[in-house]
């Protein structure tokens, strides 16, 4: 009896069923960008950039075509740390109050070593009068990240920059670099110390770099970098520098994790909090594609994402169906075994080679509230893979008119279209309308 008790032991420990097998989770390091949108990247037909190391994780991992992120920075940090559409808690810009629940609670939470390091904006800086928390340094730390080092916390771009000699916060301390510098070091140093320390136990990093957001200044490959005089002078031949500087800096932190045996079991994510800036034009096999961030169009809600985790990533694909930013939230509590309630798909089954039902719509609130300027392109809209509808009513066929150049006429709709229009606006209906 306990010999064959033995052996059905074994069996079941060879087939993988065992508990400790199943439940082993990964360490998660989420990578964003700033300002890039999917065009920057070869592995997405930039003819313009070469991103070497982001390529060859996408060609081992997923690399999904249509993730659809907010058109800014403040609202896309917002959905994505909270998996909540912007109406439900978007104040005003550069603020995450602090009644919200962040993947960083989450995976803190859940027993992950926790981090955070590169762009904050999140305290209040921009409403000092009305947010009594702006000067408080234990924001990140209240919203799960154990440690931190970052820019603009309780200090303004208008106090510190972000590139040669950068002003940030580590951990309570402020730190001013020198004119040697160069704040994207700072940060990828930090995260690599970070996997050092906690190499023994599962972590969380989210890492919201500064790269590539204008000032387009030299990086410490460019070679007008060796004169401290022009480490900011602003010229957008700049960009491809910073572009392949940000691919440099991934490269650094897979390295660390091959080198520590840390990368199979560690799901990378890269991505971009919404479109390139309107002054950047970049050719791709496609088309030449101008900038959007800011406006709701493809080119500004159209960002890069790719997952890499060898351990269950096995062979390279790419994934067409529809990613919204509201859905990493339930892809994380999905990883650490918990329920929350969001706005959103968890996306961890295309991960793990388990049953996906694809989201059919993406919906996008955005009401910026910063700048005049900002502020027009306020809008709504509910998209499928094909089709896009405003909340004024403006349906756009995205197959043929990327660009929404021209409007649908609704008196001329297909059948096929028809029902999608009716379909788009069940949707539309289904959130509410400007406050």
């Amino acid at each position: 009896m306990v010999f064959v008790l033995f052996i059905l032991i074994q069996a079941v420990s060879a087939f993988g069923f065992t508990k400790e097998k199943t439940l082993e989770k990964p360490n998660v390091i989420l990578i964003m960008a700033d300002d890039m949108g999917f065009e920057c990247l070869s592995t997405y037909g930039s003819t313009e950039y070469r991103t070497p190391v982001l390529d060859s994780l996408a060609a081992h991992g997923i690399r999904f075509e249509n993730c659809v992120s907010q058109p800014l920075c403040s609202p896309s940090r917002l959905k994505l740390m909270t998996g909540m559409y912007n109406y439900r808690n978007y104040e005003h810009f550069g603020y995450l109050n602090p009644n919200q629940y962040t993947f960083g609670n989450l995976m803190q939470e859940a027993g992950y070593a926790t981090c955070i390091a590169g762009k904050w904006q999140l305290n209040g800086l921009s409403n000092k009068d009305i947010v009594p928390t702006w000067h408080d340094n234990r924001m990140p730390n209240h919203f799960g990240f154990g440690e931190y080092c970052l820019w603009q916390l309780t200090k303004s771009g208008a106090e510190g920059e972000r590139y040669a000699a950068p002003l940030f916060e580590k951990n309570g301390e402020l730190i001013q670099g020198s004119e040697d510098q160069y704040g994207p070091d700072f940060f990828s140093d930090f995260v690599i110390d970070f996997i050092e320390r906690k190499k023994d136990e599962r972590f969380f990093i989210y890492y919201p770099m500064v790269l590539v957001h204008d000032p387009f200044v030299p990086t410490p490959d460019s070679p007008d970098w060796k004169n401290a005089g022009d480490r900011y002078k602003k010229d957008t031949a700049y960009f491809k520098d910073m572009v392949a500087y940000t691919d440099k800096i991934v490269g650094k932190i897979t390295r660390k994790l091959k080198d520590l045996g840390l990368d199979k079991n560690t799901l990378v994510i890269f991505t971009g909090d919404n479109g390139t800036h309107p002054t950047i034009s970049t050719s791709t096999s496609q088309r030449i594609i101008k900038g959007g961030k800011g406006n709701t169009t493809d080119a500004g809600t159209h960002v890069p994402l790719i997952t890499y985790w060898p351990d269950q990533i096995r062979q390279g694909r790419s994934f067409a169906g529809l990613i919204e930013f509201s859905d990493f939230f339930p892809t994380f509590a999905e990883i650490v075994n918990r329920k929350i309630k969001t706005d959103s798909k968890s996306f961890y089954p295309l991960l793990t080679g388990g049953k996906y039902q694809p989201r059919s719509t993406a919906f996008v609130h955005y009401d910026p509230r910063w700048s005049p300027n900002v502020n027009q392109y306020r809008n709504q809209f509910v998209r499928s893979l094909d089709y896009k509808l405003y909340q004024d009513g403006k349906f756009y066929g995205l197959k043929e008119d990327i660009l929404e150049s021209r409007l649908l006429d609704r008196e001329k709709l297909s059948r096929q279209e028809s029902s999608v229009l009716l379909d788009l606006q069940k949707e539309m209906d289904l959130h509410p309308k400007w406050r």
